[in-house]
């Protein structure tokens, strides 16, 4: 499960629940981690009371794990950085950070989304920013509190270079948290953002009171679209029957905590947008990466029926209702020539 003793100083940049939650897990390991967050007065909040209540309510941070708003504290000498920041903020928060670091450091993006100005995805936007620095991503089913509650989690590293990603699974890897290595640095990232969509999809459904064939059928053409436009971007098949693709869509389309699914859920309940973003103190990534995988999948020339509906549904005030009708009235087709198209 690696060596405890082989201790690395580890950045962490994010005091989300996810940043939060990974900072326990490597500290956990003995590593020497710093948690680093924009907000200085929600930074000595999370040092005074040890608890990130806002996020992980009841789970203690241990009181030798430094946490700080000043960039100087965060370990110019670090062996890896971990960014866990959402997609909307990524580029402003972490440009100050740009060549503090040495050379060929490591960074490890927790990053489920795709820019709506620039459709670059999370890794991308990294080394946009940051340079030519070796970037793998840890993805895949995860709930920030069940991570930080020691329940059982798989997740996926995933990296161009292998030796990296192996490298990382050693540093993360526990006994309730393991990691498995990927290179398809692609389709991890287009499944683990465009599942995010589906997600809203799934809380339609919850919503309007459909039943477990409706979910069923939802979570399987998604994972269809998902595919088509992975593949078509130069990602692999295989990944998206992994746990960055149908493993991560499970979780976020039946889990009542996933803020996605909520907003569909609200959504089908007659609540606006605009109204459940204003109660929302949580990033949804799945809105914003609505309109990134509808460019997409335009720009790739990929069909993705649920997610255009989606897009109609959020932006175009569609009625729930009218977009389900019409996506079961579509002309009638084969099932696996629609997800394996030559």
């Amino acid at each position: 499960m690696g060596n405890k003793e082989n201790k690395k100083k580890i950045s962490v940049l994010g005091t989300g629940g996810w940043g939060t939650a990974l900072s326990i897990v490597l500290h956990s390991k003995g590593h020497n981690v710093t948690l680093w967050g924009s907000t200085p007065d929600y930074v000595e909040h999370l040092k005074e009371h040890r608890e990130n209540k806002k996020y992980l309510k009841g789970i203690e941070i241990p009181s030798d794990l430094n946490i700080t708003s000043d960039i100087a504290e965060t370990q110019i000498e670090t062996d890896l950085i971990v960014i866990a920041i959402p997609t909307p903020y990524v580029r402003k928060t972490i440009k100050p950070f740009k060549n503090h670091y040495l050379p060929g450091t490591p960074i490890v993006s927790v990053i489920k989304g795709i820019e709506n100005e620039t459709l670059m995805r999370g890794s991308e936007i990294l080394r946009d920013v940051l340079g030519e620095q070796p970037i793998a991503l840890l993805l895949g089913p995860s709930h920030a509190e069940e991570v930080a509650r020691k329940l059982p989690t798989t997740v996926v590293i995933a990296c161009n270079d292998i030796q990296v990603a192996k490298d990382i699974q050693d540093i993360f890897i526990t006994e309730r948290f393991r990691v498995y290595t990927n290179t398809d640095v692609i389709g991890v990232e287009i499944g683990t953002s465009a599942k995010n969509v589906i997600a809203i999809a799934a809380g339609i459904c919850d919503g309007l009171g459909f039943g477990d064939n409706s979910k069923a059928a939802l979570i399987t053409r998604g994972l269809a679209e998902m595919m088509r436009l992975g593949v078509a971007m130069g990602g692999q098949r295989d990944t998206f029957s992994g746990l960055a693709g149908l493993g991560d869509l499970i979780t976020t389309c039946v889990s009542p905590y996933g803020r996605n699914r909520l907003v569909g859920e609200q959504i089908a309940k007659g609540k606006k947008l605009s109204q459940i973003l204003e109660e929302m103190d949580q990033v949804a990534e799945g809105i914003l990466t609505t309109k990134s995988v509808c460019k997409l999948a335009n720009k790739y020339n990929v069909e993705m029926p649920i997610t255009k509906e989606i897009y109609n549904v959020l932006f175009e005030d569609k009625d729930p209702i009218k977009a389900v009708n019409e996506l079961m009235v579509r002309e009638p087709k084969s099932e696996i020539e629609e997800i394996y198209p030559e």
